[in-house]
């Protein structure tokens, strides 16, 4: 972490030549460096990436486009500078507060999020792509070419199931749209004018409008009904392949988390415990696998 913010700060048009500025660190994240950047009755955000987070599959010329055609519409916070080579991203401050994830489950906030989702997946392309098949394709080599060998034992069979959703998926026409692709509650806050904003767009790209819903159905551990709530929101009148399509994109959402912790077992230098995060969605990715109606669901969506 820099000691002295002064030489990226003095980069950024908006603090030049400032006497009045304090930088706070803020905590929580995993992969990036965040400070909260006060300067006289203003507030913003300081973003710089973390090591290596490229083989992440992360370009910050993406997260910069992507989160400023969101600001435009008031989901994310305002872009006030993206500083280049390094692509620190300098973003205003939302004042507000956390969701706990029980709030989240509540049918006034699953309709919230399903009207922002639409709202996002209705936004102009940008270059980036996404596609939770190729993340998990990509994490998996480039975790064995840094050594990486903490593979469950039934990896083999989950890759056998991803080809089999993949496959089924690919007789389903979807038109790509703008997705976050990263909808853990961490990245949600309500304003003060209490609105849903979401915070976080390194990984955005035009995807399966169906990652989001199921990503964030899984970060919150939505049960059926909710999951039928969501869907009712965001398409007014949800057909069964739609369930069945978000269930078997929970798996996927599920296989994309669990190698990304496997990834960064080889090329992270922070005091986490990545195995056990991949052995956390490892579980709950196999669990669904096995869920007495898999076979339904890909009969349904084909």
């Amino acid at each position: 972490m820099p000691t002295d913010l002064s030489p990226i700060l003095q980069r950024v048009t908006a603090f030049h030549n400032r006497a009045d500025i304090k930088t706070t660190f803020l905590s929580g994240g995993i992969t990036n460096q965040n400070y909260r950047v006060d300067a006289g009755d203003e507030s913003f955000v300081l973003r710089i990436g973390g090591a290596k987070t490229e083989l992440l599959g992360i370009d910050r010329a993406n997260e910069y486009a992507a989160t400023q055609a969101a600001a435009e519409i008031g989901i994310a916070p305002e872009v006030v500078d993206f500083v280049l080579p390094e692509g620190y991203l300098i973003a205003r401050f939302i004042h507000g507060r956390e969701i706990p994830p029980c709030e989240m489950r509540e049918t006034k906030s699953l309709h919230d999020v399903a009207q922002a989702l639409k709202r996002i997946h209705a936004l102009a392309p940008i270059r980036a792509t996404f596609s939770p098949f190729q993340v998990v394709r990509d994490y998996d080599r480039l975790a064995r070419e840094h050594d990486v060998k903490t593979f469950p034992e039934n990896y083999a069979w989950l890759r056998e199931q991803m080809a089999v959703i993949e496959t089924t998926f690919n007789h389903y026409n979807s038109v790509p749209v703008l997705c976050h692709n990263d909808l853990l509650n961490g990245n949600f806050l309500r304003d003060e004018q209490n609105n849903i904003r979401i915070l976080d767009w390194e990984y955005a790209g035009m995807g399966d409008l169906f990652f989001d819903l199921a990503n964030f159905s899984a970060h919150h551990e939505l049960n059926d009904e909710q999951i039928l709530e969501l869907l009712d929101a965001y398409f007014d009148n949800p057909l069964p392949k739609h369930f069945a399509r978000l269930k078997l994109m929970q798996g996927m959402s599920d296989f994309r988390e669990a190698m990304w912790g496997v990834l960064q077992q080889g090329i992270s230098e922070l005091d986490f415990d990545f195995r056990g995060y991949a052995n956390q969605f490892f579980e709950k990715l196999s669990a669904r696998l096995n869920d007495a109606r898999y076979a339904e669901w890909i009969e349904l969506v084909r």
